[in-house]
């Protein structure tokens, strides 16, 4: 029996590509999803640059029949538009609010005999569906199993004289074939558990690398833990052209990508500039309803970084400033509503709160690299602001599911809070 899935606006606010999502099942619009799309189309973000797609794809599908019958997808499926459905009997809900409109044609549906599934990013809208008898369910093409996200690295109990012989040599050759590019291990001697080596898995060699010699101190900032030391390694790699940080708060992620981008700029040159964004605004909301000039405007909502900063010039005992860094043009804070469509080569670009993007706007943001651009993603996948994300279905956790395996690509779980002894206690306790 062919499944019927009732779309919520929001999916197709959040993907405009699902209405292909659903094999050779039906997909039935609600007219009222049709007039939500027409009020999202003129906004300049990415809710309005999916309504204004999901709009095209429905025109270019009147070609093959009407909408309102149904009308064939390359998947196999049928896609419907269905017009309102009146609410009789069911008094508690208000027919004057759009969300119980939808519902109601997925009630309807289902009265007549229907298997159908109800389809939305709004944790509300599927409560209310349940209620009404009706399998709900969030739109999971891009989620990712938090539980077994990639950490980056593991324990390998090894001999003795394998630890040995690696401390010696820099290397010690692995034969297992499961292992992914920059994939870091702590050696553990399986006869003392203090005797231990922190190594890199080299896809080109074959084995595990000792990791970099100027990692111990960069820009004044020093890891703390094996995990800070192996996000120095990957930070400090110009062949990894990709990196993810992602941990709580207080880990150091941020602390420790501008850390690098800064060693990398203003010591070894090795890029023009150190690019710095975060989406606290959502994504391509212009900034310009923010009072003051653009600088103003910027530290209204970059204050963390700027925050971060000043703690490294501090440590660094620099006598610039992070207004001199910006002059010379070492530094560049910039909204990434200004990132589209643009091509940035040989820069040093560090994302942080990437959590609070989608899978699309990650993508959107890190094919902005041009040639010898590295790209850093920091965040936290357990503290989103967009009510239309969770953990398992945002950009950051979802990039580092599918570049996991890739040459140019490392990742780290950051899980130690360093921040401060305070900072910890309330972590663990509140």
């Amino acid at each position: 029996m062919r499944k019927i899935f009732v779309l919520d606006t929001n999916v197709l606010l959040h993907n405009a590509s699902a209405l292909t999502a659903f094999a050779d099942n039906e997909v039935v619009l609600p007219i009222d999803v049709i007039e939500e799309l027409d009020i999202f189309k003129k906004d300049s973000d990415e809710k309005g640059r999916n309504a204004r797609a999901t709009i095209r794809m429905l025109d270019e599908l009147r070609e093959r029949g009407r909408l309102g019958e149904g009308v064939p997808l390359e998947t196999g499926g049928v896609l419907r538009i269905v017009m309102h459905v009146e609410i009789k009997g069911l008094l508690d809900l208000s027919p004057e609010v759009r969300d119980n409109k939808i519902l109601m044609v997925a009630y309807d549906l289902q009265k007549k005999g229907n298997q159908v599934i109800f389809v939305s990013k709004d944790i509300n809208a599927r409560v209310k569906a349940d209620a009404l008898g009706i399998r709900a369910v969030d739109f999971e093409k891009q989620k990712v199993d938090m539980g077994r996200l990639y950490v980056g690295w593991k324990e390998v109990l090894v001999d003795k004289k394998d630890i040995d012989l690696f401390y010696e040599k820099k290397f010690l050759g692995i034969k297992d074939g499961g292992l992914f590019p920059n994939q870091y291990f702590l050696l553990i001697d399986n006869s003392n558990d203090k005797h231990t080596a922190l190594a890199r898995y080299s896809l080109k060699q074959k084995g595990a690398v000792a990791l970099r010699q100027d990692i111990n101190d960069v820009w004044g900032i020093k890891p703390r833990n094996k995990e800070q030391a192996i996000a120095f390694d990957l930070l400090m790699d110009d062949n990894v052209k990709l990196v993810t940080l992602v941990g709580k708060a207080g880990t150091g992620k941020t602390l420790l990508g501008l850390a690098a981008g800064l060693k990398k700029t203003v010591d070894e040159h090795a890029y023009k500039r150190m690019l710095v964004s975060r989406p606290v605004i959502p994504m391509g909301r212009d900034i310009g309803y923010l009072p003051g000039t653009k600088e103003e405007k910027l530290l209204n909502w970059m204050q963390p970084i700027y925050d971060n900063l000043e703690y490294i010039l501090t440590i660094r005992k620099r006598k610039e400033h992070i207004e001199d860094l910006i002059d010379s043009d070492f530094l560049q804070l910039e909204a990434l509503t200004y990132m589209r469509g643009r091509s940035i080569p040989n820069q040093f670009i560090v994302i942080d709160e990437a959590q609070n993007l989608t899978p699309h706007e990650i993508k959107t943001v890190v094919t902005r690299a041009g040639n010898h651009t590295k790209m850093v993603l920091t965040g936290d996948p357990y503290q989103i602001d967009s009510p239309y994300l969770d953990s398992s279905s945002n950009g950051l956790s979802y990039a580092v599911e599918k570049m996991k395996g890739q040459e140019m690509f490392g990742h780290v779980l950051l899980t130690r809070n360093e921040r401060s002894s305070l900072a910890n206690l309330a972590a663990e306790l509140l």
